[in-house]
């Protein structure tokens, strides 16, 4: 046991050790924020199409129109501008996600990989994270990456009918405004989510069809017995693309760290309930109201 911290405090200076190093490996590249770019050069007229000009031919934009649409008014700022203001969403992000163990999570080498292309895998961390007290939130999900928004059955399993009315709900309402907006743009986004089969090279050799029925299991086996911190877990399983050489994917996993910590912070706000101010009350407490407790000096009772 005394050798725990130690440990510790080795594996995090290695850690943050390797994550310089592949920081700063990354830079010389020149592609810093390149998924950023994706969604900072949106082109309305041919959205789904590879971008001429995108960083080392990334750039390929593969979420909802709706999103494209939302993307396409931020275009309007200077490129560095928008990339800054983007990163520093992200920081923002991790930040509340990770609380005091942030610094932690600077060990991990995913999370580097993730604020270097500037993907949205945070921010769906964050929305599912906040999708259990918002679930409108869960849109944003449905309408990027969609099949991470396999966690909304936690509500179907739990029946909580009006939660999941409000994140279904709410995605169809983004889904009209923008359909009305530009129909032609979601029939070619259907189209080109049956066109993505060479996006699955690289990835780990195991078929979305087969883990997504796994990830519904682990929100139901959460769902039950009242886990939230699994339904990350299931988002995670079911990313369209495990990349192998990429692993930033990874974070969505940080959406259960907000969801452990409430549930700690509850157990506290228990324990601190039963024991009072001046010391363990629950055992009185559970005598029946009729029944009269005689308390002494001390408040443990007589």
């Amino acid at each position: 046991m005394q050798f725990r911290r130690p440990l510790l405090v080795g594996l995090l200076v290695l850690g943050y050790a390797f994550n310089v190093l592949l920081f700063a490996s990354l830079l010389n590249l020149g592609q810093f924020g390149y998924d950023a770019y994706a969604y900072w050069s949106v082109d309305l007229a041919n959205l789904y199409a590879q971008t001429p000009d995108a960083l080392t031919g990334f750039g390929a934009f593969h979420y909802s129109p709706a999103v494209a649409q939302v993307f396409a008014l931020l275009g309007v700022l200077p490129w560095w501008v928008f990339l800054w203001g983007w990163t520093a969403l992200l920081v923002a992000t991790l930040t509340w996600l990770g609380g005091r163990w942030t610094l932690l999570l600077l060990a991990f080498p995913p999370l580097v990989l993730e604020l270097y292309a500037g993907n949205i895998n945070l921010l769906l961390a964050g929305a599912i994270a906040l999708g259990f007290r918002y679930p409108a939130a869960w849109a944003f999900v449905l309408l990027t990456k969609i099949t991470p928004g396999v966690g909304v059955l936690w509500f179907a399993v739990r029946r909580e009918w009006r939660n999941l009315a409000i994140a279904l709900g709410a995605t169809g309402a983004i889904v009209a405004v923008s359909f009305v907006l530009s129909p032609a743009l979601w029939l070619a986004w259907f189209s080109a989510l049956t066109d993505l089969g060479g996006l699955t090279e690289g990835g780990l050799p195991i078929p979305l069809l087969l883990r997504l029925p796994l990830a519904a299991a682990v929100v139901w086996w959460g769902a039950r017995n009242d886990q939230p911190w699994t339904v990350p877990v299931a988002a995670t399983i079911a990313t369209p693309i495990l990349w192998i050489g990429w692993s930033a994917w990874l974070v969505v996993l940080f959406g259960a760290l907000p969801l452990l910590r409430e549930a700690q912070e509850g157990r506290e706000r228990q324990a601190a309930g039963e024991w009072g101010a001046d010391g363990p009350i629950a055992a009185a407490d559970a005598v029946p109201s009729s029944t009269p407790v005689i308390r002494d000096s001390t408040g443990l009772g007589a």
